[in-house]
């Protein structure tokens, strides 16, 4: 939690002039009861009336200069609080997107949207209530007591006894919830990561009527972060029963001392309600005291889980080569490449190597789960091979500076992701200065030209969150113009025509392989029709290259070929793409 107090840089004036006038107020407040104890002692007993309105006329302008001055307290420590979380939001954000899937994965990303949301915050809060009330109320605590002091010592003692009770009540429970409140958050994670996964699969959980289960799975998890909460909840409740316990007490033995003391002469009337007064400001303060332990026990504890996000460092480090330094621009080469995953138990893809020249089309094909994405996932380095190497243009992708590489490749990946804006707000993410002929151009080779002259905005028609208010099929084929608005040197569909019928994925590989700027193509899908006419084919099976060639070549010579295409169209009969 420390180390984000630097993003409180640029609020310093803020940091300082809330607490100043925060402690004006208080000042003020501290005055009230000796000015109540002079209205007792000199206005009422001595019946002079004149007295008693002026001391109301202090005590209102005392009241309205407090008023003006909690306000003022109140600005500074908000726009405090709001500028460092936006700074911190902005931060956390920035260093997430400089970290590599690897690291994603391993955090997750339901924790990542809990930190960036929930966390940050319980830290703005944390910040406002701290600016505000941290100084003030120990100032007030600690005031009453001198003023105490100064009013009699025998009495003033208690307020010294009750403070020290007090802080011992209020530390112990801090040092019991502050474990409490984190675990709670780590709980909060788990729930957020079942309602993602629930909302983010629903079509799925519906087909298998998986409803009632995920539910039971969902409430599990639920009471089980409503009984954390409660567990801490009960412990932070206990700290206003005890300090009123504590403070009562003290108010039963300081009305008792005072009676005495008055009987004896020693003290005023007045001077016991303005003692009284000052163990009721003791009261309201620590009462404030204690809430604000809670929310900043909290906040320490949300702060602390967004520290330890900005402590990950990405297991990729960039390189230093541009595109233009690439012998060979397009070309890729994978020599004995092996992919293993953080935390998994086994080789993803073992001992990969094949090569593309520069405008070639390579298919990628083979079962499910046989490492297809893994293997076009190395080429833009969203993974970093564990052995071997990746080489694009004869130079190791670890060499090249990351954002210089990627802006070289186009990927469309097999979720058709689709951003709120327009269709030409999405389409200019590949390319922020295309003209409106080369958006077209890029459409009708996706063969969405039709999706867009459907559309009564034409370019300008709007595209819901996630693209919802296009079906599949046009989802994949707006995300393939984008990617080729770009005019990448590589272009990599990832399984991206799935949702497209035989004619539709057809007559889109015959526009691609008639593109004035033809890039080295990756294809990688399911479908042998979609990688029949690539000029050279890879077969993976179980992470492993079980054949390499064209369709003729691996239907004679390859049995996973020939089993993958068997089943698909049967042993005699061929489609044409």
């Amino acid at each position: 939690m420390k180390k984000l107090f630097v993003y409180l840089k640029g609020y310093l004036r803020e940091c300082v002039l809330g607490p100043l006038f925060k402690l004006l107020e208080a000042s003020f407040e501290l005055i009230i009861p000796l000015l109540v104890a002079a209205i007792i002692d000199k206005g009422i007993l001595a019946g002079d009336t004149a007295y008693v309105i002026k001391m109301v006329g202090i005590m209102a302008l005392l009241g309205l200069t407090g008023l003006i001055a909690a306000v003022t307290a109140q600005y500074f420590a908000a726009k405090a609080a709001i500028g460092f979380s936006t700074r911190l939001r902005h931060v956390l954000m920035a260093h997430i997107q400089t970290l590599s899937y690897t690291e994603i994965d391993t955090v997750g990303t339901s924790t990542l949207i809990t930190r960036m949301t929930s966390d940050v915050g319980q830290v703005q809060s944390g910040v406002n209530m701290c600016l505000r009330l941290l100084l003030r109320s120990p100032f007030v605590v600690f005031g009453a007591m001198v003023m105490a002091f100064t009013i009699d010592f025998d009495c003033a003692l208690i307020f010294a006894a009750v403070i020290f009770v007090l802080c011992v009540i209020v530390f112990s429970i801090m040092l019991i919830t502050i474990p409490k409140y984190r675990a709670v958050q780590g709980q909060l994670d788990s729930v957020t990561a079942a309602t993602r996964e629930n909302l983010g699969g629903v079509r799925v959980l519906r087909a298998f009527c998986k409803e009632e289960d995920q539910t039971r799975r969902f409430e599990k998890r639920s009471r089980l972060l409503t009984r954390m909460q409660l567990s801490v909840g009960r412990i932070s409740a206990v700290m206003n029963p005890l300090t009123y316990a504590a403070i009562n007490a003290a108010v039963i033995m300081l009305i008792h001392s005072g009676a005495v003391r008055v009987e004896m002469g020693s003290l005023t009337q007045g001077e016991v309600v303005a003692l009284y007064n000052y163990m009721s400001q003791i009261l309201v303060e620590l009462v404030k005291m204690a809430n604000l332990i809670i929310l900043l026990t909290k906040a320490w504890a949300c702060g602390d889980r967004i520290s330890s996000v900005l402590e990950v460092r990405s297991s990729q480090e960039d390189g230093v080569l541009a595109v233009e330094d690439l012998h060979e621009r397009g070309s890729v080469d994978f020599e004995n490449v092996s992919l293993r995953y953080a935390g998994a138990g086994a080789e993803s893809l073992e001992g990969v190597s094949f090569s593309a020249r520069p405008g070639e089309t390579i298919g990628v094909i083979g079962g499910t789960g046989c490492g297809k994405t893994s293997l076009i996932n190395l080429i833009p380095r969203f993974y970093d091979a564990t052995k071997g190497c990746v080489r694009i243009g004869g130079v190791n992708v670890r060499e090249i500076r990351k954002e210089a590489l990627r802006e070289s490749i186009a990927v469309v990946p097999q979720k058709a992701v689709l951003f709120k804006g327009t269709i030409r707000s999405n389409l200019l993410w590949g390319n922020a200065q295309a003209t409106d002929e080369e958006l077209y151009a890029a459409l009708s080779t996706a063969q969405a030209l039709d999706v867009v002259n459907s559309k009564p905005g034409r370019l300008d028609e709007p595209v819901e969150q996630g693209g919802r208010n296009f079906s599949g099929g046009q989802r994949q084929r707006l995300t393939i113009a984008r990617a080729l608005v770009k005019k990448p040197d590589i272009l990599i569909l990832d399984d991206s025509a799935s949702a497209l019928d035989y004619a539709t994925d057809a007559s889109l590989r015959r526009a691609i392989r008639a593109m004035d700027h033809r890039p080295t193509t990756f294809i990688v899908s399911q479908r042998a029709s979609s990688v029949r006419f690539a000029d050279r084919i890879v077969v993976l099976d179980d992470g492993r290259v079980a054949g390499i060639g064209t369709h003729e070549q691996l239907l004679a010579a390859c049995p996973v070929y020939q089993e993958i295409y068997a089943s698909q169209y049967g042993e005699e009969v061929e489609r044409d793409g």
